[in-house]
């Protein structure tokens, strides 16, 4: 972190470090690959131009792996896709790739029952509230613990504990509801 902080050069192993999770964050919020690509970026762009303000707060008996870098670049992650979402909603598009998508018949009723699965559970995902969808996304897809996850949403630990547990809750309501109607 120093050395990135003292010679932005060194900023790649920064980059490489945390370029996947804060993609995944940003495909699971926005729903689009380019849009998350483009996310990314002007996440990872805006970390650079701010890492001298950057304070890390982690203190020694936290161990030398410990960093509150991650926490700070997800709070940059966040705020980089809601403006996204309200540029979206200003300026609305129908994705292209839609338009080209085409089953492999080789096994499709196994990957229509896979799809069909999935496609219910991130439904019920998506229809959670932003922060308990937020919370769920963050401690499932991207391993981080309660402390991290109320950082980067500005909450108490105890916050999102009941966040996730409400989220999970109600995605699990809704999918044994779903079950029950196809039966």
């Amino acid at each position: 972190m120093d050395a990135a902080r003292e010679d932005p050069a060194r900023f790649g192993a920064l980059y490489r470090k945390y370029l996947a999770q804060v993609y995944n964050f940003a495909v699971y919020e926005l729903g689009d690959h380019h849009e998350a690509e483009d996310a990314t970026e002007r996440t990872f762009l805006a970390a650079l131009a701010g890492l001298t303000g950057f304070e890390e707060r982690a203190r020694p008996e936290d161990g030398p792996e410990a960093s509150t870098f991650r926490i700070w670049l997800f709070q940059i992650a966040r705020n980089v896709v809601a403006e996204r979402r309200r540029g979206r909603r200003r300026r609305p598009e129908a994705p292209l790739d839609l338009a080209t998508t085409a089953p492999d018949p080789a096994d499709l009723e196994a990957m229509v029952v896979r799809r069909e699965a999935a496609a219910a559970a991130w439904r019920a995902v998506d229809r959670l509230t932003g922060d308990r969808r937020q919370a769920v996304v963050l401690r499932f897809v991207h391993e981080m613990t309660t402390a991290e996850i109320a950082a980067v949403l500005g909450r108490s630990e105890g916050a999102v504990r009941v966040l996730i547990h409400r989220g999970l809750r109600r995605v699990a309501g809704e999918l044994g509801a779903l079950d029950r109607d196809r039966r």
